[in-house]
């Protein structure tokens, strides 16, 4: 990390890690104290406190209606996962549609232990996998029966894919695919079917719809990173969504799986595109052919910020007046220590980010048994 970055990095990691500890701490006393008695008041409460640790330029592309919908009801998304940061761009457009506190993921287990995020996803709900499906069955079914008594709507996200894109994972699918048989995918990876039908299987009965997800940056924008935000260098990020009513899916785990891959692989189907040419015409284009949505920039993700920045600051000058640190080699150091402490914190959660440090994704070569696009490994089962 280079020393601008730094002089960036760390003052802001200083006001994310503080707050975010804070925020850990309430959600801990609240599940402790509130949860035991009312599983719902500790939702509805813990829903507040997320948005004031989650609380960016997205643009939006979809239809007036799935607009009008989007944080009206509970929906499972099924997205490409093309940048380091897809879970922030999540997270935005949550924000912006009024169900942040309850918007929720499928994660690796690792990601739990990443000190403030992981932590508050734990106490958000969040389903945390081992990537090993004899382990992840009965977490998922679990919890998705824990999901029927969500008091506000969610979100599930779910990256069908089960890595982040990078060429070299694009190459072993395309190798994959053309040993098959199979269309030879351009954009994206091939997705894999097992934790979307188990999803659809179990939460049918009351989540409405399903968001078809398409996250794509222009051909003349930087690729968002960690490092970007924190600089504070802008990227520009399009999300396509398609709302399927889950009335449309097939009743057959076969038939479930068949049309994850139908969507995910020939997004674009009902424009009478070939497979991944959605994600082409954008990169042609430059854009996508609905209507652009005006999701605005609210003002309560900046009255966060400042809330936040005028508490701790003004805390840190208390603090420092009544210890007089600063006053002693030892509180120097110990200072100097803290800093450190942020900054290699920082490090880890630009690192953990990054596309390139991600499971790389094997690819078995042969015929998968359900038929279709699913590539694994007897470690990394299909999610």
């Amino acid at each position: 990390m280079s020393i601008v970055a730094a002089a960036v990095v760390v003052p802001l990691g200083f006001l994310f890690f503080l707050s975010g500890l804070i925020v850990n701490l309430a959600q801990a006393i609240c599940f402790v104290i509130i949860r035991p008695l009312s599983k719902n008041a500790y939702r509805k409460i813990n829903r507040v406190l997320a948005e004031l640790l989650w609380l960016e330029l997205v643009q939006l592309y979809t239809d007036s209606e799935t607009f009008n919908l989007m944080g009206k009801e509970h929906a499972l998304l099924i997205c490409n996962h093309r940048s380091d940061i897809d879970w922030l761009v999540g997270w935005v457009l949550a924000q912006r549609a009024g169900c942040l506190g309850s918007a929720l993921a499928l994660m690796k287990k690792s990601s739990k232990f990443l000190p403030v995020i992981g932590w508050s996803m734990w106490f958000s709900e969040y389903v945390f996998l081992e990537r090993s499906w004899v382990k992840d069955e009965s977490i998922l079914k679990a919890a998705f029966q824990r999901l029927k008594s969500f008091p506000h709507p969610f979100w599930l996200a779910l990256f069908v894919e089960g890595t982040r894109f990078t060429q070299a994972k694009l190459l072993a699918a395309q190798e994959y695919a053309a040993s098959t048989g199979l269309p030879v995918p351009r954009n994206v990876l091939i997705p894999r079917t097992k934790g979307f039908v188990t999803a659809v299987s179990n939460i049918r009965s009351f989540v409405p719809a399903i968001y078809d997800v398409t996250v794509v940056v222009p051909k003349d924008q930087p690729p968002p990173t960690m490092l970007r935000i924190m600089k504070g260098q802008p990227s520009v990020v399009h999300v396509h969504i398609k709302r399927h009513s889950m009335k449309e899916l097939p009743e057959t785990d076969d038939g479930i799986a068949q049309w994850c891959r139908d969507v995910f692989i020939a997004k674009a189907r009902t424009m009478g595109l070939l497979f991944d040419d959605l994600l082409d015409k954008h990169l042609a284009d430059g854009t996508f052919s609905e209507q652009l949505q005006d999701t605005g920039r609210p003002k309560k993700s900046f009255l966060v910020v400042i809330s936040w920045s005028c508490l701790l600051i003004y805390g840190a000058l208390k603090f420092f007046q009544w210890s007089s640190l600063l006053s002693s080699w030892k509180g120097i150091a110990f200072s100097a220590a803290t800093l450190a402490i942020v900054t290699i914190l920082m490090h880890i959660l630009i690192l953990f980010s990054q596309a390139e440090r991600s499971t790389p994704a094997k690819v078995n070569v042969g015929r998968p048994k359900d038929g279709g696009m699913s590539s694994e490994t007897s470690k990394d089962k299909q999610q």
